[in-house]
């Protein structure tokens, strides 16, 4: 072996002895080398630790010197560059590169002085669309990775230093320390396993291996970090890898991770498919209209130029038309949104889940820690044959034998901990319980009784050969079996659900602390006591022991604990676990919002309705309760009768959990007769054809034909390994992230960091911001494409040319897309969102308001600006035409005549007009500048013959020294105020609101978009010129362009007084049936019962 460097008081392996036992997919000789050191025990020795204390702090220091700190790298994302590239790789984008590029060589080669000005503009504009598409992906990127850092700061995990059990983030695990394991829980570094216990371990995300492996000191030892522990009592275990000598280190820095759509996503790129098919035909009609005029208005002059400007155009109808923003709009809504959840208390682990949550129609709620502040506390209980109400519990008197049997079974037979520092090292100001909290209230009991549980389990429990099995939910029971150091007998310790355990039971302690016989009074007695205190929402759990002798223990009882007869009784304890503060209201919320929400709990029916009925769930007269057992047996048909009304769920394992699920939502429902076979092979006597209308969950056609609009949209709450399913299986899964193990949130979709089910309704209202938000821009995009495209095509077929040029059209498609997304995605949730019930799944995103409201405007806009286009020059006295001429300069010398009534050339001497005519008939100086709005010609006959009359006049006589682009300027400002006002209109999709400045400034990026796309447009107008084709208006044409944008406020108030609403077909019906008559009923009992 390599020599070992002697560091203070440890022993510093070299790293590649370590690597040398953790080679990927080598179990066999990674046993090898660990044993050639001494296996865990000689791999301890010679990094200094000891396994009864673990490391001390000083240790910590010194090897996280050595071998670094448990910091995995990071998965490389897309540098700007690339996402700069991509997007300039778009299809469109090329095309219009590379029109640009012909018009930018066409323009310098004709007019070498300004020709070349259009063709730089395209290229300009294509590279800030390019640059703000790969700027918004990065920052996409960027907010996630920072979102992942942040959750990453929360992670706690458990590890054994100077002889007490610590809380610390996974980042400050070394190599050396002896982690602590248990169910559920993830492997932060690599392992070996140093005490007797065996588990399974979850390997499917770093080898693939579908099948949890059994790990054990002897045969294969090695824990593999981002794996999952999905059983175990407890583990300990020496980190022999940790960052990127671990495995899952060397793989995670070569990841990148694919991003998946979501299913608004996919909806609405399949809308922006069917709206580009609309954009392409414009863009075809308007190039056919703009080729057409080349002949029909320029006479066959500059046909290539004429061919280009008409294809450039084509390409940006098409670039404006596809709404690329769409999609867009939900990536930027669902990072702005997670970010905020996260604040909020909802970890985001899948992106769908955000917008499916604001549709959920069923929340299936577990109870502790949810509903219930997960604060364990004994307060009441039979102890001994003594029975002690809430009132008089704290003056119990009690046997000190009594006390220590109980303390003893509290203290020996538990996988939970108390722990007394924070993750700092801090000192708490009271014990912290480590793992289920019912075990910690009876270990805060044995603490108040004076008992150390530390020493009383490490006095009594022997690792090597007593063992705590898990808890069984069939049994409703856990178990742990104690080898006695006198005389060679066992001690069984099990405890459960109290009208379960109770059951088999044959003897109770007395108040002596000796066994008697539990006679048939006493039990009775016993379950009507439990009974009184379910009935006041108390927790009951039922302590018990029994003794084996020396020889007397099954044979197999490592593997089936003899735990289901003859049990001694020694207490049943009531245990209160207090109602959130907030969760009453959150309840009624939910339910308002036309949410059901549902209690499923491990608790009895009696204590489960109580606590139900203090929450709000559980309606008298209305609603129903069944157990786990008796849901199970259910038929399909059975199940669905009580589906509407079934509000608590008790003494539920989780399949009944997963059953539900199945059943409301369908997704786990066998979809053919093999799978069904397949899920029911371990069933005796069961058979397709006899029993496929009888057993639950049913088959997808018998699901179908029962609900033929479709399943409920279904979120569930887990904490529990056992919980993944029914994660899995829910359109949501919910994972609990203080009292939830790694293996439930592995399976969840959303992490609620806070356990609160107010957390969850806060969930919802996000959703509902999302879809909501995503609709606000559909309206604005919708009405600004129908604008643009009806506009540029019946300008280009009226001859008008371009009213909106290419590059003004980027601009607008800047606005729109990007901008308007920013906006309007980011739009905050109000409560209001909570008041209306949830949509179905495949409701359509254009409801009928939004139509109205996107039909409307677009039918005032349209109107107002083709007036603008056809009398607008005369209205702001302006040149016509989208490129008019300010002044020319006169061609004095050319001889060309014209006859001023036929508008053709002649050769007559009278009645024409020559070259120089210009120099009288056009005021300005009188020399050599002529003015198109000051030019008169006084024709004999009286006639008025028009500048724009005269045929070429402007290729013989005259040359433009100076372009006024006014005309197309006003139309282009007004365009561009319309789609502004039209941002706040777009902030309301219903009837429910008028103002469209209701809560402003609690939208911050809106108000950030709104002032910078208005100071852009004035900069755009005044300094642009020549590169957008711009002239600076001046004061009177400004402000009634912005007037006659300001104009679709209050049309769009007004179009809300219109009577359209939603279709009530849209929404999910939460209403359980006939439930007036049934409070009416349940009115008219109370009434009697008085």
């Amino acid at each position: 072996m390599a020599e070992v460097e002697m560091r203070g008081d440890i022993n510093a392996v070299p790293q590649e002895v370590l690597d040398s036992m953790n080679v990927e997919q080598a179990r066999e000789t990674n046993k090898e080398a660990l044993d050639s050191i001494g296996g865990p025990e000689g791999l301890a020795k010679q990094l200094g630790v000891n396994l009864h204390t673990g490391l001390t702090h000083d240790q910590v220091l010194q090897l996280r010197s050595v071998y670094g700190s448990n910091v995995f790298p990071e998965s490389p994302m897309p540098t700007f560059l690339e996402l700069l590239i991509e997007a300039l790789s778009d299809t469109t984008l090329l095309i219009l590169v590379a029109a640009a590029t012909v018009s930018l060589i066409i323009g310098f080669i004709e007019h070498p002085a300004e020709g070349w000005i259009e063709g730089a503009a395209i290229f300009i504009a294509v590279f800030l669309v390019a640059n703000i598409s790969a700027g918004n992906d990065y920052n996409k990127g960027l907010q996630f990775k920072a979102l992942e850092a942040t959750s990453a700061k929360d992670e706690r995990t458990s590890v054994f230093r100077e002889g007490q059990i610590e809380r610390i983030n996974p980042m400050d695990v070394v190599v050396g320390d002896i982690i602590v394991l248990q169910a559920g829980d993830s492997i932060c570094a690599d392992s070996v396993i140093v005490d007797e216990s065996v588990c399974l371990s979850s390997e499917a995300a770093l080898t693939g291996e579908p099948e949890d492996m059994k790990k054990s000191k002897e045969k294969d030892p090695f824990l593999l970090s981002s794996c999952l522990v999905t059983s175990c009592d407890e583990t300990r275990a020496i980190v022999i890898g940790t960052g990127t000598h671990s495995q899952w280190g060397k793989i995670k820095s070569s990841l990148v991770m694919e991003s998946v759509n979501t299913p608004l996503q996919d909806k609405l790129e399949a809308m922006t498919e069917k709206i580009g098919y609309v954009g392409m035909f414009a863009a075809v009609a308007t190039f056919a209209a703009l080729v057409i005029n080349i002949w029909a208005v320029h006479h066959g002059e500059h046909i290539v130029e004429g061919f280009i400007h008409a294809f450039i155009q084509g390409v940006v109808i098409i670039v404006v038309a596809i709404p690329e923003g769409l999609p867009l709009a939900v990536t930027i809504a669902l990072s702005y949104s997670t970010s905020k959840m996260y604040q909020d208390q909802c970890f985001i682990r899948v992106l769908a889940a955000c917008e499916t949550m604001g549709n959920a129609t069923n929340i299936c709620s577990d109870k502790t820690g949810t509903l219930t502040e997960n604060r364990m506390t004994v307060v009441a209980g039979w102890y001994a044959d003594s029975k002690f109400t809430q009132e008089n519990f704290k003056d119990a008197k009690l046997n000190d034998k009594v006390k220590e049997i109980i303390s003893n079974h509290a203290c020996i037979s538990r996988t939970a901990y108390l722990v007394y520092k924070d993750a700092e090292g801090n000192d708490l100001p009271g014990p912290a319980v480590i793992g289920n909290k019912t075990e910690g209230a009876l270990l805060m009991l044995a603490k108040n009784w004076g008992y150390d549980d530390e020493k009383v389990r490490s006095d009594a429990f022997d690792e090597t050969k007593d063992k705590v099995y898990a808890f069984n939910s069939s049994k409703k029971r856990s178990t742990t079996i104690v080898h006695n150091k006198n005389n060679g007998g066992c001690t069984l310790y099990c405890k459960g659900a109290s009208e379960w355990v109770i059951l088999d039971c044959t003897h109770y302690t007395d108040s002596n602390g000796n066994p008697q016989p539990l006679t048939t009074e006493k039990r009775k007695d016993l379950e009507e006591f439990i009974t009184s205190m379910a009935n006041l929402a108390l927790r009951t759990l039922t302590l018990t022991h029994k003794y084996y002798g020396a020889g007397e223990m099954p044979k197999d009882y490592m593997e089936n604990p003899p735990d289901s007869s003859d049990l001694v009784l020694d207490c049943i304890v009531g245990i209160i676990d207090p109602l959130r503060g907030d969760v009453n209201e959150a309840v009624r919320i939910a339910q308002a919002a036309g949410v059901t929400v549902r209690m499923v709990t491990g608790d009895n029916l009696a204590t489960a309705v109580a606590i139900a009925k203090q929450c709000g769930i559980y309606k008298e007269g209305i609603g129903c309760g069944v157990e786990g057992p008796k849901l199970r047996k259910m038929t399909p048909k059975e199940l669905d009768s009580i589906i509407p009304t079934l509000q608590v769920v008790a003494r539920s394992s989780p399949d009944d959990k997963y059953l539900l699920v199945t059943r409301l939502n369908g997704h786990g429902v066998p979809n053919t007769k093999v799978e069904w076979e397949a899920r029911h092979k371990d069933k005796p006597g069961v058979s397709w054809d006899t029993h496929k209308d009888k057993l639950l969950p049913g088959y997808k056609e018998e699901w179908e034909s029962t609900r033929p609009g479709g399943g409920e949209v279904v979120g569930v709450t887990g904490d529990g390994t056992n919980d993944a399913p029914a994660l899995k299986a829910a359109d949501v899964g919910l994972a609990m992230g203080i009292t939830g193990t790694k293996v439930a949130q592995a399976a969840s979709d959303i992490v609620i960091l806070d356990d609160r089910f107010s957390s969850i309704v806060r969930a919802i209202m996000w959703g509902r911001s999302i879809y909501d938000n995503i609709r606000k821009f559909l309206q604005f995009q919708l009405t600004v494409n129908v604008v643009a495209l009806l506009l540029v095509f019946i300008g280009a077929v009226a001859g008008f040319g371009e009213p909106l040029n290419a590059v003004q059209m980027l601009w607008v498609n800047l606005v729109m897309d990007t901008l308007g997304a920013l906006a309007l995605a980011t739009e905050p949730p109000t409560m209001q969102l909570l008041k209306r019930r949830p949509y179905k799944r495949q409701v359509f995103l254009l409801s009928k308001p939004l139509l109205r409201n996107i039909l409307l405007g677009s039918f005032y806009q349209i109107i107002m600006l083709l007036v603008l286009l056809f009398v607008g020059a005369d209205l702001f006295n302006v040149p016509i035409g989208m490129t008019g001429c300010s002044y020319f300069d006169v061609k004095g010398g050319v001889s060309a005549k014209w006859d001023p009534f036929t508008h053709k050339k002649t050769t007559s001497t009278t009645n024409v007009l020559r070259c120089s005519d210009f120099n009288t008939y056009c005021s300005g100086d009188k020399t050599t500048k002529c003015y198109e709005d000051k030019f008169e010609y006084p024709a004999a006959s009286g006639n008025k013959v028009s500048f724009s009359q005269l045929n070429k006049y402007d290729e013989k006589c005259l040359t433009c020294e100076k372009i006024d682009y006014r005309h197309g300027t006003i139309i282009f400002n007004a365009f561009i105020f319309c789609q502004f006002f039209n941002l706040f209109n777009s902030r309301i999709l219903f009837n429910d609101k008028v103002n469209p400045f209701y809560d402003m400034l609690q939208s911050h990026t809106f108000i950030g978009v709104a002032i910078f796309i208005f100071l852009c447009q004035v900069a755009l107008v005044n300094v642009a010129g020549e590169f957008m084709k711009v002239t600076p208006l001046n004061l009177t044409e400004w402000l009634v362009t912005m007037a006659l944008g300001v104009v679709v406020i209050p049309l769009g108030m007004i179009s809300r007084f219109i009577p359209i609403e939603e279709d009530e077909e849209d929404f999910f019906d939460s209403t359980v049936p006939n439930a007036e008559n049934k409070i009416a009923k349940q009115e008219e009992v109370e009434t009697k019962a008085v």
